[in-house]
C-alpha cells in the first residue's frame, strides 16, 4: 500500500485495470447486491435538499420507497445506504435505453441539482474506508463487473486512470498528481509491487 496524504491507496488501485462497459453490464450494479449504496455522513441531507429536482427523474416504485422508508436506511451491517424498492433495486435507479443508471445523476447533469451522486457510486469500484484520521482506498471486485475488468485489460486503462475524474473531486487535483507519481515510479520500477 502506498500512502498519499491522510489515504493509503492499494497496489490494486494501480494494478487492476478497468473501464465501465454499460454496452455489456447494462447497469446492473445499480440493481444487484444485498444492500443500497453506502452513503457518507450528509449525504442524506444532500439528497433531501435536493429532492424536488431528483423526484421528477425517479420510477413510480422508487418514489414510493423513498416516501416509506426515508431518504436513507440502515442496513444489517449499521451502515447508511440508499433505500431499495423491494429489497432489490436502488430507489434512485432509473432505466434509460435498455440501461439502468441514476436519477441523482441524471438531476445533476441536467442542471436540477448540486449533488452529483453518492461518494461510493462515483468512486466505484473503489471502496473508501474511514478510519479516524486517514482513509484507505481499496478495490473492490464483483463479479458483475467482469466485463469491465476485460475492456480495461483490452484498453489498457489502469483503475486509477479510469477514476480520475472522480478521484480529483474527493480529494482533489494535487492529491491526484501525487497518485500519478506513485503510478509512475511503479511502472518504472521504483516501487515494487508485491506478488499476490
Amino acid at each position: 500500500m502506498i500512502q498519499i496524504e491522510n489515504t493509503i491507496v492499494s497496489f490494486d488501485v494501480f494494478r487492476k485495470k478497468f473501464c465501465c462497459d454499460l454496452a455489456q453490464c447494462k447497469g446492473v450494479c445499480c440493481i444487484e447486491g444485498d444492500s443500497g449504496a453506502p452513503l457518507e455522513e450528509g449525504e442524506p441531507l444532500r439528497i433531501e435538499a435536493n429532492y424536488d429536482g431528483i423526484k421528477g427523474y425517479m420510477k413510480q416504485s422508487g418514489v414510493k420507497a423513498v416516501e416509506e422508508q426515508g431518504f436513507a436506511v440502515t442496513d444489517q451491517e449499521g451502515d447508511l445506504v440508499t433505500p431499495l424498492i423491494d429489497g432489490r433495486e436502488c430507489a434512485y435507479a432509473i432505466e434509460e435505453n435498455g440501461n439502468c443508471w441514476c436519477a441523482i445523476e441524471k438531476a445533476w447533469r441536467e442542471g436540477h441539482s448540486d449533488f452529483r451522486k453518492p461518494v461510493s457510486c462515483h468512486l466505484y469500484p473503489i471502496r473508501a474506508t474511514r478510519y479516524e484520521g486517514f482513509e484507505v482506498l481499496n478495490y473492490n471486485e464483483w463479479n458483475i463487473c467482469r466485463c469491465a475488468c476485460l475492456r480495461g485489460e483490452k484498453e489498457s486503462m489502469p483503475l486509477y486512470r479510469f477514476l480520475e475524474e472522480a478521484l480529483i473531486a474527493r480529494y482533489g487535483r494535487e492529491w491526484y498528481e501525487q497518485l500519478e507519481y506513485a503510478a509512475h515510479e511503479i511502472e518504472t520500477g521504483q516501487i515494487e509491487i508485491p506478488d499476490r
